[in-house]
């Protein structure tokens, strides 16, 4: 397999509402993680960091332009490689111990990141030095611990934090109000959705639901509107419950 240039590892894509998208292109888009950067009119914000594998500041000016609050949205390592490379650091506090001393078992890379795997993951492996049996995360101590309710203020723009177990024990979610916009991370995107505990992402997929969303921008694959976002919600809802021989008294809002 041919290997990368550290200056080809990421691209970028302005989308509209002072979002911009960054990704690494060749990474496969299973395991490829939407980084997101919103501007404000204090302080941007950046959700997830991709894999770590090449210096996202060093690459992507954008995120250094500004004073910025780096948010995971959860420890999976394909969402904090990059984390340790900015000041301000956000999680929610169950998984702060990850964030804070990553490894590749609490991180889950001990099973995706192998050598064995690489076709899987790449379309180009990541320049030296990188090497499958060697993969770390770096430490990245949070410096702000996120809790449902609380805000991520930006000046002019404002995010409330939304906890959504099921994906992981403290994915969270984060929710503009005035704009509709939804950052998803692994709770919801147009993809394989993957459950830890399934009733928690039952619960969290009700909750998502009564949310007047009208732009997701998720974790994985591309960003999408409310009428997908209602159909994957409901998809999934129908699918685990018919599974699981759940009543159609318990679940409200299953077709």
């Amino acid at each position: 397999m041919k290997t990368a240039t550290a200056d080809s590892w990421y691209e970028t894509q302005r989308l509209t509402d002072d979002v911009t998208l960054i990704f690494e292109p060749h990474m496969k888009p299973f395991y490829r993680c939407n980084i997101w950067h919103v501007r404000g009119r204090d302080r941007d914000l950046l959700v997830d960091s991709g894999m770590g594998v090449v210096s996202l500041s060093q690459q992507v000016s954008l995120v250094t332009e500004r004073p910025l609050t780096a948010v995971a949205t959860h420890t999976h390592w394909d969402h904090i490689g990059s984390h340790h490379e900015f000041a301000e650091r956000a999680v929610h506090p169950l998984e702060a111990a990850v964030l804070a001393a990553p490894t590749r078992e609490s991180s889950y890379a001990g099973n995706s990141v192998t050598a064995k795997k690489e076709s899987e993951i790449f379309e180009r492996l990541p320049p030296p030095p990188y090497r499958a049996e060697s993969y770390e995360i770096e430490p990245a101590p949070p410096t702000r611990l996120l809790r449902d309710g609380d805000t991520v203020d930006l000046g002019d723009r404002h995010f409330e934090v939304l906890h959504l177990p099921g994906h992981s024990p403290g994915s969270i979610a984060l929710w503009e109000a005035a704009t509709g916009i939804l950052f998803s991370g692994d709770v919801v995107y147009d993809g394989e959705l993957l459950d830890d505990v399934i009733e928690d992402y039952l619960a969290s997929m009700e909750r998502l639901r009564n949310l007047p969303v009208r732009v997701v921008h998720g974790g994985h694959y591309p960003s999408f509107g409310r009428a997908r976002y209602l159909e994957l919600i409901d998809a999934y809802l129908r699918q685990k419950r018919s599974l699981a021989g759940g009543s159609p008294e318990t679940w409200s809002h299953v077709p």
